[in-house]
């Protein structure tokens, strides 16, 4: 696995690279700041909840998203409880079926939807409308609508056009919709630049610098239908401590100051977004929901103090820091290659039975992530790998760098951890891939939640192969 220390195996032909990182002491051992609460090893096998792998892909086949029912729980429990003060809401775009929906409200939080889809699984799954947030940047009027009738608790405006929709749709229908503003702060978080949402240069929100966010505010409350709750900052993903809360905090209750005092309306709420970061690998230091909760209070507090305003009701969106850690992918290997590179260095290309079909974030996000093997224990020595996908993509890459035996052979079961958020839900059909089961365990059950997708499926919106099978 990877780590903090320096240093490369200096055997013939070994590769040069990074400095962080290094060949294990131990290649069979696992790093638990990467894995779900329940995984354990023994005698090289892995079992999470319970469940040992081998004889979960001899059931359910691979790949397969294996989603550790306890620790998503756990974590959904620890951020409910360290902002116990705060409306926590679930981000469901990293990942969301009815059974996730379901836990989500059996531990207290609330649900954050960014399309119809996502709506109509929360709905499917019972949760109260009252307590779900709508995101997204061009809701249809269709959807503004559904939203609307449902009484969906918080709209979040996202451009003037849909403020005006929006007016237009409440005023149609004699009701009123609670609003939240989004707005971009201006702070740019330290992640990829299509992941950091809050600087200028980007379509998400009305910009406080320009005066955008405060003409949005003065929007809303020039409609009657509209009832505006609050501002809305989200800075960006992959978050590992307050810093960049703290200065969008400060710029975002500055514009909460300036409109109660300049439009006359306190707003009751606000919402500091998500963000909050996990370990794919160990070079990751994520900080516990604590942590994290403690440094936001303290920020916000100072800030209303200066400011001379009450707080505002807070609410924050973790979604990866719940259930990315949860889940893991076990893939089968099917091919093993070595590779000349200049210098007269090797590496070993690992392919699986997946790859950018059902991990989309290396080759998107250049992601770093971790490996190990699922099935067996080994005594060789390690190599420095790629895992790779069977793709007809050269970016096709699961894990860009990881210490794996030195004996992988086709057959042998590899799992790829801290893949539970935006996996399964940025998944494709690419080169006509069918995406993976997601398979909870817990107590040595294993049930499948999200089944496996079949050709009927695949085919099932075709309309040439529905009328061609309708001939015969």
């Amino acid at each position: 696995m990877r780590a903090h220390e320096a240093g490369w195996a200096h055997a013939p032909g070994a590769l040069r690279g990074p400095a962080w990182l290094r060949q294990p002491e131990d290649i069979n051992a696992l790093v638990p700041i990467l894995w779900s609460e329940t995984a354990a090893k023994r005698d090289g096998v892995l079992s999470i909840g319970g469940v040992s792998l081998p004889e979960l892909v001899a059931e359910h086949g691979s790949a397969a998203y294996v989603l550790d029912e306890v620790d998503f729980r756990a974590r959904a429990a620890a951020f409910r409880d360290a902002f116990s003060d705060f409306d926590v809401y679930y981000a469901g775009k990293s990942f969301l079926c009815t059974t996730v929906a379901g836990w989500i409200a059996e531990e207290g939080l609330r649900l954050d939807v960014c399309s119809d889809g996502e709506l109509t699984v929360a709905l499917r799954a019972g949760l109260d409308p009252a307590l779900l947030g709508y995101h997204g940047n061009n809701k249809s009027r269709a959807e503004l609508v559904r939203a609307v009738e449902l009484g969906v608790g918080r709209i979040v405006v996202d451009s003037f056009h849909e403020i005006e929709r929006l007016a237009e749709i409440t005023a149609s229908l004699g009701v009123t919709a609670r609003v939240m503003v989004r707005v971009t702060a201006g702070v740019e978080a330290h992640t990829h630049e299509f992941i950091a949402t809050a600087h200028e240069d980007q379509k998400f929100g009305f910009s406080i610098t320009a005066g955008d966010a405060l003409e949005a505010a003065r929007r809303v409350l020039a409609e009657p239908g509209l009832r505006l709750e609050g501002l809305h900052s989200h800075i960006g993903s992959q978050i590992f401590d307050t810093s960049g809360f703290e200065v969008a905090a400060r710029r975002v209750l500055a514009l909460h100051a300036q409109i109660a005092a300049e439009l006359g309306h306190t707003m009751p709420e606000m919402d500091l977004g998500g963000g909050f970061g996990i370990a794919y690998t160990t070079q990751d230091d994520p900080s516990t929901p604590a942590l994290l909760a403690e440094g936001m209070r303290a920020v916000i507090a100072s800030e209303c103090e200066r400011l001379g305003i009450d707080s505002p009701r807070l609410s924050i969106e973790p979604g990866r820091a719940i259930v990315g850690p949860s889940m893991c992918t076990v893939y089968t290997v099917g091919t093993v290659k070595e590779v000349a590179l200049d210098g007269g260095a090797r590496r070993t290309y690992v392919s699986v039975d997946g790859g950018m079909s059902d991990n989309i974030r290396t080759a998107l996000y250049d992601a770093d992530y971790s490996a190990t093997v699922a099935s067996r224990a080994s005594e060789a020595p390690a190599v420095l790998a790629r895992v790779v996908g069977k793709h007809c993509e050269a970016g096709d890459i699961v894990v860009k760098d990881e210490f794996l035996p030195g004996d992988i052979a086709p057959g042998d079961l590899l799992a790829v951890p801290g893949t539970g958020a935006y996996c399964r839900s940025m998944a494709s059909n690419y080169n006509h891939a069918l995406r993976p089961p997601v398979i909870a365990v817990r107590d040595g059950v294993a049930r499948v939640i999200v089944r496996r997708e079949t050709v009927d499926d695949l085919l099932a919106t075709d309309v040439g192969a529905a009328l061609e099978g309708a001939t015969r």
